[in-house]
């Protein structure tokens, strides 16, 4: 992303006007995601590892000798700007530190552009995967722990290559991701020697899809890849298929993954497959374990709690709560060198860095940020099994 080194003098004024007090005794977090909406069945999960990330730091006592973290909650629907950066506005408002999302890429701009970039507001998004975010102009204060779909996109060519996968029809949902994701599966697909037979998109919200897949089904190709929404159309586009006898196996992107689309089409989903952002080892078998009342494994869970712990890290850093302070020390805190962090370990990051020593956070999703502020990415390669998401190889 285009890192500007001055944020505007506006917004310096109104960051420092609201930011003076940079040793609170209570540090605020916003979480704006989509609560409702294409993806709502994966945001429950996301916001409790978030808060479960507050929680430990609340009680290590070793934020900022001892400040409490309170998370709050707004949505963004996903896919309504005006309901995103209203909200955005409102956590600016009660006073926010700092603001976890948005989720989908489309209102992730919004909100950077309209909220974020004129209040000097630092934004750590774990799902927004539009390439078109890593050029954003964004006064340094954007940074995401999901993995650009540029990356995205190689990783798709390489699975269906693996799986013998010579051509495919492709539809996508009409916004910035579905059209930034489809045209990184076609130039990585169509470079490694695949055929994109049809490149098509579709509206959510329809009731009926049969138009859609009968222009895919005519198109040809050995498999239909939906890059869409696995609670909204690219379900509809996957069930009219079906119906149909247009195609009986998917390519699914990341927004199709999720334990309500297998849920929703039952067995016929079987032997479909895709990737998702995540990560094996050590860092997602803590959280797994720590997490008691929600499926940390869920996706976009692991970089939720991540996106907290590097806002927390980062303040304890830079001994402040002001985003104009403590926004240049993502990356220190996100990367080499240091000792490596896992979950469960952020009050004893938070400790080494009370003393001046350095951390490397690796959390939950193998965190490892690159030149824009994004994540380097790794991918979970997913086959439905048996009615289940079921994951066969981390790429």
């Amino acid at each position: 992303m285009k890192k500007l080194l001055l944020a505007t003098t506006a917004a310096s004024l109104l960051a420092g006007a609201s930011f003076a007090d940079g040793h609170a005794k209570e540090v605020k977090l916003g979480i704006l995601i989509g609560f409702t909406g294409p993806i709502e069945s994966l945001t429950g999960p996301m916001a409790a590892g978030a808060e479960l990330a507050m929680a430990e730091v609340t009680e290590s006592g070793m934020l900022l000798d001892g400040a409490k973290v309170t998370p709050m909650r707004a949505d963004t629907g996903c896919i309504d700007n005006g309901l995103s950066t209203a909200n955005a506005e409102r956590m600016i408002a009660d006073g926010i530190n700092g603001l976890i999302g948005g989720d989908c890429s489309g209102v992730t701009g919004a909100i950077l552009s309209n909220v974020a970039v004129p209040n000097g507001m630092v934004m750590i998004s774990p799902s927004a995967t539009s390439p078109g975010l890593s050029t954003a102009e964004d006064n340094d204060l954007f940074f995401r722990t999901a993995p650009s779909d540029a990356r995205e996109g190689q990783v798709m060519a390489d699975v269906l290559m693996d799986r013998g996968i010579k051509s495919i029809a492709l539809t996508y949902t009409n916004n910035d991701y579905g059209k930034g994701l489809a045209d990184a599966i076609t130039t990585s697909f169509e470079a490694v020697g695949g055929e994109v037979t049809i490149s098509a998109a579709h509206e959510d919200g329809k009731a009926d899809y049969s138009a859609e897949v009968g222009a895919l089904a005519s198109a040809g190709g050995d498999l239909l890849v939906v890059a869409g929404y696995l609670d909204q159309g690219g379900l509809g586009i996957i069930n009219a298929s079906l119906d149909s006898g247009a195609y009986d196996t998917f390519g699914l992107p990341g927004g199709m993954i999720g334990d309500s689309l297998p849920a929703n089409v039952g067995d016929a989903l079987n032997g479909s497959f895709g990737q998702i952002a995540g990560s094996g080892g050590e860092g997602i078998e803590k959280l797994t374990a720590m997490a008691t009342d929600f499926d940390a494994t869920s996706p976009y869970t692991p970089e939720s709690y991540d996106a907290a712990a590097l806002f927390m890290l980062a303040m304890q850093a830079a001994d402040s709560v002001d985003p104009a302070d403590y926004g240049s020390k993502i990356l220190d805190v996100a990367n080499a060198p240091g000792e490596k962090i896992y979950p469960g370990e952020l009050g004893k990051a938070l400790e080494i860095l009370k003393n001046g020593g350095e951390v490397d956070y690796v959390g939950a999703s193998a965190v490892e940020l690159i030149g824009p502020g994004e994540s380097a990415g790794s991918y979970r390669e997913i086959e439905v099994q048996d009615g289940k998401n079921v994951t066969v190889k981390f790429r």
